[in-house]
């Protein structure tokens, strides 16, 4: 089975360059319509069972489209939301990023004790996505072996997350910067337990 994990499409808080991460978050912009539009075009024709997104606006805007192609309905999901960034929500000055960057980075490295000022630790994000993954998959594997689902989730949360389920993301690659809006990490489960990233934001692993 695949998993598409799949960033949310340009947002007002994007174009704002702010950390916004609290629920429901902010829309998507008229760009970000668009581009909601092209990716389900691009994964229309996916062997996709079922189409699912955080709780976050934009998320769910996002998943949309993909799923009015698919003939589905989108079904929203706990625990995979943006990682939480408590006292910074909302800023968009450099020591806000700066803050951002030193408390994510050690999670990369396996220290997840360190938390945002006011927000999540990486023991707690790491928790809750791999938690809500797992029960995606105990509900479609393996019914849905030969298929695939999508998820629309955040582009922070999606780096890590994939670092901490698949066995060959690597730390320097989740850290190594932002997944573009619909950018894709395409998952594939590895028998009995696991998964192993097939391809990052379209550059084959």
């Amino acid at each position: 089975m695949k998993l598409y994990l799949i960033r949310h499409a340009e947002s007002v808080a994007n174009t704002q360059k702010i950390l916004d991460t609290a629920l429901p978050g902010p829309p998507l912009t008229e760009l970000g319509h668009q581009q909601a539009q092209a990716l389900a075009d691009r994964l229309s024709a996916a062997r996709i069972t079922a189409v699912y997104a955080s709780y976050a606006t934009r998320a769910q805007q996002t998943a949309g489209p993909l799923a009015a192609a698919l003939a589905t309905t989108v079904q929203a999901v706990e625990g995979v939301q943006e990682v939480g960034v408590g006292d910074l929500e909302g800023r968009g000055d450099p020591a806000a990023f700066k803050a951002y960057v030193e408390t994510v980075r050690p999670w990369t490295q396996g220290d997840l004790t360190v938390a945002m000022p006011g927000g999540e630790s990486g023991e707690q994000v790491r928790a809750r996505f791999t938690t809500a993954v797992g029960e995606l998959r105990t509900k479609h594997e393996p019914a849905d072996a030969d298929g695939a689902i999508a998820l629309v989730s955040h582009g922070g949360v999606i780096r890590l997350g994939a670092e901490w389920l698949c066995d060959n993301v690597r730390p320097e690659l989740a850290d190594q910067g932002l997944i573009p809006n619909t950018g894709v990490v395409e998952l594939e489960t590895v028998p009995g337990a696991g998964w192993h990233c097939l391809s990052w934001a379209g550059q084959r692993m």
